[in-house]
């Protein structure tokens, strides 16, 4: 199985390559007033780029990032591998801030039971049931309907990738993303997210105001059934940290007000 990546400065070229810096080896977060520890997983396909803007701007307000990039073309590799990398790369780690972007919102709470973190936030991101897989996920949610819904309501047609994903996304940045793209395998889909509940921590969701992929309306009704939380909501589509990172980050840093 291809392994994952976890990038950090002073990783080397890989690191570089992927566009994404951290500071070396911190002290865990909460250690130092103000500082957080973020672990960033990414959605389908697996590319931690796709929180590259959100990572610079974490570590230029003095925090620890660690986005990791998982082998989503894997065929081998399902949800249990991911959370094994994720719970890898957190290592000895606690109080660490999850982030999870879409289809990430089905390895967080594997992760969230086999180590402690002080507040989990689930950007535009599937929120599973127990025992659920991704793909029943689309059918449980009534995900299509609502995806149907939406682009009826707001005119624009059946899915593609320029449409769904990349309709507000800078076409420089989009290009630039080109590279970092890949499939996501289908033995994710087929995943079953085995935990027994979510974390009895704080919980937020994050929905983008213009997710056409997953309607904000969609992921309200969800947040709220699933985990009685009610989601805030940002202007920008799915790929909400690339085309919003410095909200992104300002939501983030938002618990840095609320530590005790």
């Amino acid at each position: 199985m291809a392994s994952g990546l976890a990038v950090r400065s002073g990783c080397g070229a890989e690191g570089q390559r992927l566009g994404l810096v951290t500071q070396r080896d911190r002290a865990p977060g909460w250690l130092l007033s103000g500082v957080a520890t973020f672990v960033l997983i990414p959605g389908a396909g697996g590319s931690a780029w796709v929180w590259s803007l959100v990572n610079r701007r974490l570590v230029e307000a003095g925090h620890e990032v660690i986005a990791v990039d998982l082998p989503g073309d894997d065929e081998t590799a399902g949800l249990s591998q991911y959370a094994e990398l994720v719970v890898g790369v957190i290592g000895s780690r606690s109080e660490v801030i999850l982030v999870a972007g879409s289809l990430g919102g089905f390895t967080a709470p594997l992760v969230c039971e086999r180590v402690p973190v002080r507040e989990l936030v689930l950007v535009n991101a599937m929120i599973p049931d127990p025992g659920e897989t991704p793909r029943d996920w689309w059918v449980h949610t009534g995900a299509l309907d609502a995806q149907a819904e939406a682009a009826r309501a707001d005119g624009y047609g059946p899915f593609d990738v320029e449409t769904y994903f990349l309709h507000d996304v800078d076409p420089d940045l989009a290009a630039e993303g080109e590279q970092y793209q890949r499939l996501e395998a289908d033995i994710a889909f087929e995943s079953v997210c085995e935990f027994t509940a979510w974390p009895a921590t704080v919980i937020r969701v994050l929905a983008g105001r213009d997710d056409r992929f997953f309607p904000v309306g969609l992921q309200r009704r969800v947040a709220r059934d699933r985990l009685g939380v009610e989601a805030d909501v940002l202007p920008g589509g799915h790929l909400l940290p690339l085309v919003q990172p410095q909200l992104v980050v300002e939501y983030l840093q938002q618990t840095m007000i609320r530590r005790p």
